[in-house]
């Protein structure tokens, strides 16, 4: 998944992928100044959080994708997968993103021929959940 970490506005807000298995993509990013959103309660920008939960949601579509697509040589899946892109993002704000640090978990809901749904939760280093996201993407 070393495709996420070249990414330019991943490595700009310093995400991190920590884990990718068959059913679980979770990404780690450590908090800095210039994602602040409130910069008087020094709280983490919605759109980073967003961000996050997009982010995650499509690399766990992208996996699905990708083992659904095993019977394709190397070179087809990726010349498939290249074009998964976000169709839809719920995103649920729970509570403040105050941490040090924050992580997202994402899971796979469903992974068609066409289309993947995928279910994302964001927490800050106190394993506190502080924002849920449903994304559907188009990855066929």
């Amino acid at each position: 998944m070393s495709f996420f970490d070249k990414v330019p506005f991943n490595k700009f807000l310093g995400m991190k992928i920590t884990r990718v298995e068959a059913g679980c993509v979770e990404m780690y990013l450590p908090m800095k100044e210039e994602l602040i959103g409130n910069y008087f309660m020094g709280i983490l920008h919605g759109g980073v959080i967003s961000a996050m939960l997009d982010v995650t949601g499509g690399a766990m579509a992208l996996v699905g994708a990708f083992r659904k697509l095993e019977h394709l040589s190397l070179d087809e899946r990726i010349k498939r997968l290249a074009k998964i892109s976000t169709i839809d993002l719920r995103v649920d704000y729970l509570r403040p993103g105050r941490g040090n640090a924050f992580y997202v978990v994402a899971t796979l809901l469903r992974s068609g021929n066409k289309v993947a749904v995928t279910r994302s939760e964001f927490y800050n280093d106190q394993h506190e959940l502080c924002a849920v996201g449903t994304g559907t993407y188009l990855c066929g």
